[in-house]
């Protein structure tokens, strides 16, 4: 029950923390945006995309206005996107995606991190390569019936569908457990819409999002020791403010 627990509280941690970081880095785009090509959504073609982008995902208001008027504060930076390999424990390796407006801050942030958790930094290339990127719908597995959902991709033309792994302790699965596993459809940004408009027209709830994850191409089986450890260093690497994702290829 304990490596069950820890998976359940995983999941809840990570779905909240993947919408506290998907908002802030809608604001980081606003202000880079505006930094670009000025703060009138009317000739910034750039900037109205992501003012589009934010009311799509629900972005809360305030949060929209507070980085537009970041965005004229004197002294503030641009924003450049980073991309940071770790080795994590039981061979893991993971994907920090960064989004800086302090490039020297943000990679002694992490290197602090992955130190003080007794990992390592990887070089360039080193971990990339066991991912890929592709456009990604999440939906709750209470909010689907399996064969209509796979019927559904299908339909839209939709690459694959990932179920969630239940593992061998399926014999005693809770509500709250269940609650917190999703399908993963995968598709191309082409055909992006053509999935969500599908689910749609069968009324399934999908998590909004910004649309693209990295997936593991071999997710990798690791024991509760090197689980709760790189679950510690996922959460504090995800708590420094210039991270906004953090992919691994553990299953």
């Amino acid at each position: 029950m304990g490596r069950r627990s820890c998976k359940i509280a995983g999941r809840k941690d990570a779905q909240n923390l993947k919408k506290m970081k998907r908002n802030s880095k809608i604001g980081k785009e606003i202000v880079a945006a505006i930094k670009k090509g000025g703060p009138s959504p009317s000739s910034n073609t750039a900037l109205a995309a992501i003012l589009e982008k934010a009311r799509e995902l629900d972005i809360p208001k305030e949060i929209v206005e507070r980085n537009i008027k970041k965005a004229s504060e004197k002294g503030q930076d641009t924003y450049t996107e980073k991309v940071y390999e770790v080795y994590g424990f039981g061979g893991v390796g993971m994907v920090v995606e960064v989004l800086t407006d302090k490039i020297t801050r943000s990679v002694a942030d992490i290197r602090n991190v992955v130190k003080d958790c007794a990992a390592k930094l990887a070089d360039p290339g080193s971990v990339t390569f066991r991912f890929r990127q592709a456009r990604v719908v999440n939906i709750k597995v209470t909010d689907a019936d399996k064969d209509q959902l796979l019927s559904v991709a299908l339909d839209a033309g939709a690459d694959d569908v990932i179920e969630p792994n239940f593992g061998n302790d399926n014999d005693d699965d809770d509500s709250e457990e269940v609650s917190e596993r999703f399908y993963k459809i995968v598709t191309t940004s082409e055909n992006y819409p053509v999935v969500l408009s599908k689910l749609q027209e069968e009324g399934i709830k999908f998590e909004t999002d910004n649309g693209y994850e990295l997936l593991p191409l071999n997710p990798i089986e690791v024991d509760d020791e090197a689980m709760e450890l790189n679950k510690d260093l996922v959460s504090k690497l995800l708590e420094l403010d210039d991270v906004d994702a953090v992919y691994t290829d553990q299953r």
